[in-house]
């Protein structure tokens, strides 16, 4: 009788131990679902511009709306892998630059492209858009599309009654069709003087559409003073920084001071000087829509570059 005892005392608890590890089971989904994190990669830069790269953890805050976040996952993280978007102002306003912006940006691609992590696809946007370089890691097909690179002929904008400059609509369309569906860090580089002639979409679209990717945008301002003629153009300049700063990149503009490979170079070492900031919103997700970011640093004199919101995805 004893070991029938036994028996049955080892089979209820086995039977409670069964519903136990069931009732578990059915509740780790609907856990696992609800934990979602926020990446944030943010570059820090003292008063002179200098990049920042000895913060730790404790160093930096976040807030999300009006709520102050936990900073749970932190890395001074430059082995991610990184996805390269070129993104190449073709439009007839760039003709005379165009040679300078190829040679400098296979250059930099040299430089920073990882064969065995990173990849990059390069487009190029006039009165269209297109894809001249499917993602890929080979530098050899990098250059031959570089090569590609170019403006529409005389013809061509003669049939487009002078040709369009679909800028806003280039970055929408990179962010939603390649960048959403990537993983790591991502970012859209514009070769541009920042004129958008005949965009279905607006910068604010253009802007939503990185941010929903979770895409910086760096942005190179080179013009040529005489594309407009002796009046000059419209200025570009504001449209591009506000695309860079609400997306997290940087703004740079090529001058006689600054040739476009030193921006190249800045560029390169800003990417390789990100923090990687990852925190759990512990506001819950009821409706898909925009949150506001605010990233700070405790250290006084030191200014933060950082996305200013993200897509919280129901």
């Amino acid at each position: 009788m004893r070991f029938v005892f036994t028996r049955r005392a080892f089979l209820l608890s086995g039977a409670a131990a069964y519903c136990a590890r069931r009732a578990f089971a059915q509740q780790e989904p609907v856990f696992s679902t609800e934990v979602k994190v926020v990446n944030v990669l943010a570059t820090v830069r003292d008063r002179k511009g200098a990049i920042v790269t000895s913060l730790g953890q404790d160093d930096f805050s976040i807030v999300e709306d009006t709520h102050p976040q936990t900073v749970r996952y932190f890395a001074r993280e430059t082995d991610l892998p990184l996805t390269i978007g070129l993104m190449v102002d073709t439009s007839a306003s760039q003709r005379r630059v165009l040679d300078a912006e190829r040679g400098a940006s296979f250059r930099f691609l040299d430089q920073v492209l990882r064969e065995d992590k990173d990849q990059v696809f390069i487009m190029q946007f006039d009165s269209a858009v297109q894809l001249r370089q499917a993602l890929t890691s080979s530098r050899r097909q990098l250059n031959d599309a570089l090569s590609y690179v170019d403006t529409e002929t005389e013809s061509q904008l003669r049939l487009q009654n002078g040709g369009g400059t679909l800028l806003y609509d280039a970055v929408a369309k990179a962010s939603n069709e390649i960048m959403k569906g990537r993983q790591g860090r991502k970012a859209l580089i514009l070769l541009t003087d920042g004129v958008d002639f005949g965009s279905y979409g607006t910068p604010d679209q253009a802007i939503a559409a990185a941010q929903r990717a979770d895409t910086l945008v760096f942005s190179i301002l080179y013009s040529d003073p005489g594309a407009y003629g002796f009046l000059g153009g419209p200025d570009g300049r504001g449209v591009l920084e506000r695309i860079s700063s609400e997306t997290g990149g940087g703004f740079f503009e090529v001058s006689k001071k600054r040739t476009i490979d030193q921006i190249f170079a800045d560029l390169e070492a800003e990417l390789r000087s990100q923090y990687n900031l990852g925190y759990v919103s512990d506001q819950p997700v009821r409706i898909s829509e925009f949150r506001a970011l605010h990233v700070t640093v405790k250290q006084k004199g030191l200014l933060v570059q950082a996305r200013r919101r993200y897509w919280a995805q129901r």
